[in-house]
């Protein structure tokens, strides 16, 4: 057995790499469902699965009982809330997180009521709410984040080493907020959105690599469905295959051979309707709770299409609105170089600088990364006043971005590492990776201190990350305390 893993580490040490990692951020993860977003995702699953139906509003009363400072009760059980169409209560998450839960969450299920017909855990009631069904979610979010992190790095290969597309994968994962919605807040989308869009990436090169392969495209359109369901916006990472396709077309019509254009066609048309009978049940279950096949108003009437914040979702050294967009005075009032992505995770800089050069150096790859990134950039930016995401962890948006920017930052760690000695890259990698981990420690344990999620203070944010070990000294055995230290964190 030594001697497979010793050929095995010594193929490819920096798939070892990250397995170590990936236990140690399930065993430091706290696996809960706790606020609003987290229980609007969860009550999906949990009423389709014991009560049939789509009435959310014995989850929403539960989970507020269970957690009365989670502010559910002044959101989600609001009148306001209820659509008047169905008289239901909303819910404004979409299903996919519930779809790609539902195989852990009835398993469990299955386990514990297999349990108590032979008399064991009668004191966890097989309710939906305990805490078997609630790891279950959580622990399924951070296993398919990891499934995408193995595939995002086995794709940035393909241009790129494996030595940088190893360091560029821990870098993004480790020193950007992923990690934080993979271990501490793992009932959001965002880890699901990130192993959705890994699949779409995967899959849309699959189709540039092999366009004769119907399955490839099949696959495509599965994975394009699916990110409707797990996150509306990205939908528009369809701009990939779209510009894939769109640069073929324009050379078959420049070189006028309109028939290279022929084989595609039976491979779009599956595409199409593989994607359309996947993303189906969404608007099955809009019409069921909102009376209507569209998404809810609270998110639709957010979108200002000229993107006012589009600058401030990097970096907000203005926060203010754009004057060519129109807007007035907005109600929030946002401190400048608090809330852009660039400003918590400075890694992404240098992974959007690498974009930019595998758009130049590989433009079939790169070019649709590119735009699909800056198109997420336009959207968030036309959130209205919510584009700040004031209360969360960095800019949680881009998560779904992640994968472009691991190949980004793989390309560039691959020019760079010829001109700089290798270790240096490691070791400012690893400085990323060490002020994330302390904004992390931070916005969590001494949240009441930094108030961190609200935004960075300057120079404030210095000050706390230089004290945070003294501060992790004095609680010493807490912070492994998980009841102490963190609300809902015991059954």
């Amino acid at each position: 057995m030594w001697n497979w893993i010793r050929n095995y580490y010594q193929k490819d040490a920096g798939q070892i790499l990250l397995g170590v990692l990936m236990l140690v951020c399930l065993a430091g993860a706290l696996p809960r469902v706790y606020a609003t977003d987290e229980v609007q995702y969860y009550a999906w699953l949990r009423s389709a699965w014991f009560d049939h139906d789509v009435n959310f509003a014995n989850e929403y009363t539960r989970f507020a009982e269970m957690n009365p400072q989670s502010g559910i009760d002044k959101s989600l059980l609001m009148p306001n809330r209820i659509r008047p169409l169905t008289g239901l209560y909303g819910n404004i998450a979409p299903i996919g997180s519930a779809l790609l839960w539902a195989p852990w969450f009835v398993a469990t299920d299955a386990g514990l009521r297999s349990l108590h017909a032979v008399g064991l855990a009668n004191n966890i009631p097989a309710d939906g709410y305990s805490w078997p069904y609630q790891r279950a979610v959580c622990y399924a979010s951070a296993i398919y984040a990891m499934l995408g992190i193995l595939i995002v790095r086995q794709l940035a290969q393909t241009w790129t080493s494996r030595w940088s597309s190893t360091l560029a994968t821990v870098g993004i994962w480790l020193a950007s907020p992923l990690i934080y919605y993979m271990t501490i807040q793992m009932p959001f989308a965002h880890a699901n959105g990130f192993f959705v869009t890994c699949c779409f990436v995967w899959c849309w090169w699959q189709t540039v690599l092999t366009p004769q392969r119907l399955s490839r495209w099949g696959l495509l359109g599965i994975s394009a469905g699916m990110l409707y369901m797990v996150r509306e916006q990205l939908i528009l990472l369809m701009i990939m295959p779209t510009i894939s396709l769109g640069y073929i077309a324009w050379n078959a019509l420049r070189a006028r051979q309109i028939a290279v254009l022929r084989p595609y066609v039976a491979p779009m048309l599956i595409c199409a309707l593989v994607a359309g009978f996947t993303v189906a049940p969404q608007f099955l279950a809009y019409k069921l709770v909102n009376g209507v096949a569209k998404p809810a108003s609270e998110v639709s009437s957010k979108l200002n299409l000229c993107s006012p914040h589009a600058m401030d979702t990097l970096i907000d050294f203005d926060p203010s609105p754009e004057p060519i967009c129109g807007v007035g005075v907005e109600p929030v009032s946002i401190t400048a170089w608090s809330r852009g992505a660039l400003v918590w995770s400075p890694i992404l800089l240098p992974a959007i600088i690498g974009l930019v050069g595998l758009a130049r150096r590989h433009p079939t790859a790169g070019a649709p990364m590119l735009v699909a990134f800056l198109l997420q950039v336009w959207l968030n930016g036309a959130f209205g006043t919510t584009w700040h995401l004031s209360g969360a962890f960095g800019f949680r948006r881009f998560v779904e971005c992640s994968p472009l920017f691991i190949c980004g930052l793989a390309f560039l760690l691959d020019y760079l590492k010829s001109r700089i000695h290798p270790r240096i890259l490691i070791a400012c990698v690893v400085a990323l990776i060490g002020w994330n981990m302390g904004l992390i420690i931070n916005a969590t344990l001494f949240n009441s201190l930094t108030n961190m999620r609200r935004g960075l203070t300057w120079p404030d944010v210095w000050q706390w990350q230089w004290e945070l070990p003294m501060r992790m000294w004095q609680k010493g055995a807490v912070l492994f305390d998980r009841c102490r230290v963190i609300k809902n964190g015991c059954p």
